[in-house]
């Protein structure tokens, strides 16, 4: 498979862009990932990139979007971050992609059993995590608002909040980005929540909004 060109990447819309993920994870979760000589996408990319997508996932080992999503070189941009939260660095990292770079899709994605979760749940406290951990808290008290009788240590409880995590950094982009929420208004982008299950390798999209 060749790598994206300009041409190429001006025929992807929101949409399309969406479905060349959901097509790519059924690929890995099957082994049945595309033939591609990376050596010549080396060769394609090297006067530029045209990424139709830019995903913001886990740091977590097991979540590398290029591979769960089966893309080449100069597919998609990918930002990792432990809990796939945002920040403003990430933020510019998006409207770049977006903006400059002409993606046309921003997926979150969480995933199942994250140890970023786990830790702002239990209330960790460490260096530079703390505060890293606290993006964590606004999700984890609607899950308390949600789920009152649970305990913050329940596997069911940190499922739950990792889903709204997604929804919540989702809700965070448009909000804390004018440059992402005009192009999304305009539907010049989408957005897309995802979750990644480490013991199927199957990611479900759990809320899009796309305006094609």
């Amino acid at each position: 498979m060749k790598a994206h060109t300009a041409e190429t990447q001006a025929t992807v819309t929101p949409a399309k862009a969406l479905e060349f993920l959901k097509q790519g994870n059924q690929r890995f979760v099957k082994n049945l990932k595309v033939n591609r000589n990376l050596l010549e996408q080396v060769n394609d990319t090297k006067d530029g990139q045209f990424p139709f997508a830019i995903v913001l996932s886990c740091i977590d080992s097991r979540t590398s979007a290029e591979l769960i999503f089966d893309q080449g070189l100069g597919d998609i941009f990918s930002v990792r971050i432990a809990g796939n939260v945002i920040n403003e660095d990430i933020l510019g990292s998006m409207e770049f992609a977006c903006k400059v770079a002409g993606s046309k899709l921003i997926v979150v994605l969480g995933h199942s059993k994250c140890g970023a979760i786990k830790g702002a749940c239990s209330g960790v406290k460490m260096g530079n995590l703390t505060g890293l951990l606290d993006k964590v808290n606004p999700s984890i008290e609607e899950i308390k608002a949600e789920m009152p009788d649970s305990v913050p240590g329940d596997p069911k409880f940190m499922e739950a909040v990792s889903h709204q995590n997604v929804i919540s950094t989702m809700d965070d982009i448009l909000e804390k980005s004018p440059v992402l929420k005009e192009m999304f208004d305009a539907g010049e982008v989408g957005i897309a929540g995802g979750y990644y299950d480490v013991e199927t390798g199957e990611v479900e999209f759990t809320k899009t909004i796309l305006h094609d």
